[in-house]
């Protein structure tokens, strides 16, 4: 039940001025995304400021990147919460709404035990037919998933693969020698997307795509085909600017960087506040570098 090889892009979502969807932006976003070979279409993560839309927006935002895609790529939604049964709901109208996988973050705030996860996972599970990433990212939530609950969680079917950004490449190393080739790991974090290839994943879930499509797709596929030193020259090429587009806290310079471009991805949302000048002029510096603005 593999949902894609190679680069996947957690796209942001862009905004009106008023923070409503701007759909003929966002369209022409995914656009940009095909045409440069993003082998998957994440929609409503956190890079896509998925906490300000509220459920129906998040169905309605998932739906237009279905009905745009029209299978070209898989769509792959966002569908975590904090709570399980919102986070079941979510999954049952991210696969209403046509959805070929989820990236389903642990639970945040309240967390949970390692127990408490495999409780929660297997709920969301249970509840959809389509399959299902794991995100680790306990930067954010709290909550790692820990090795042995991986391999707890691998044995339910439709639980494939996970979206691994905890940061530690000895925890992503175990994860990939106790679940095997049966189960799918995705690097989370773009600095760290060549390492965890060389461990076996199967691509990434990228920020960076956002303003280098090809190139991330290139990193996978170059190294997927053995050409190790091509896929090394341009990871270590885009290190910086992958670095830079979290100097602030994501999606804030992303999305910069995407108005940057010449696209219209509005702002971000509050609490989120625009980038303090120094660090804009950092972010404009590395893309000049790459011949983006």
């Amino acid at each position: 039940m593999s949902i894609f090889k190679g680069s996947a892009v957690a796209i942001i979502t862009p905004f009106n001025d008023d923070l409503t969807v701007n759909y003929e932006e966002l369209k022409r976003l995914i656009e940009f995304q095909l045409e440069n070979k993003t082998d998957a279409i994440v929609i409503a993560g956190t890079t896509g400021e998925v906490p300000v839309l509220d459920d129906e927006e998040q169905f309605k935002v998932i739906k237009f990147a279905v009905d745009v895609v029209n299978k070209r790529a898989p769509v792959i939604a966002g569908a975590g919460s904090n709570v399980t049964s919102h986070a079941v709901a979510l999954a049952q109208g991210a696969e209403k709404m046509g959805a070929d996988g989820l990236l389903v973050v642990t639970p945040y705030y309240n967390k949970t035990t390692q127990k408490g996860l495999v409780n929660h996972y297997k709920a969301i599970a249970e509840s959809v037919n389509i399959p299902i990433i794991l995100y680790s990212v306990a930067g954010r939530t709290g909550v790692n998933i820990a090795p042995q609950t991986v391999l707890e969680l691998s044995k339910i079917k439709n639980i494939v693969a996970i979206k691994e950004a905890s940061g530690d490449i000895s925890q992503i190393a175990k994860i990939a020698q106790m679940t095997g080739e049966d189960f799918d790991i995705y690097s989370g974090n773009d600095d760290q997307t060549l390492p965890m290839l060389s461990l076996g994943a199967k691509g990434v879930i990228s920020v960076l795509a956002n303003v280098m499509p090809k190139t991330v797709h290139d990193i996978c596929e170059n190294y997927f085909n053995g050409n190790v030193e091509e896929s090394r020259r341009l990871f270590l090429d885009t290190l910086n600017l992958a670095n830079t587009l979290f100097i602030e806290v994501n999606p804030v310079p992303v999305k910069k960087a995407v108005n940057l471009m010449g696209f219209n991805a509005g702002p971000t949302a509050p609490p989120l506040y625009p980038m303090e000048e120094g660090n804009l002029e950092k972010l404009k510096k590395e893309m000049e570098v790459h011949g983006l603005i």
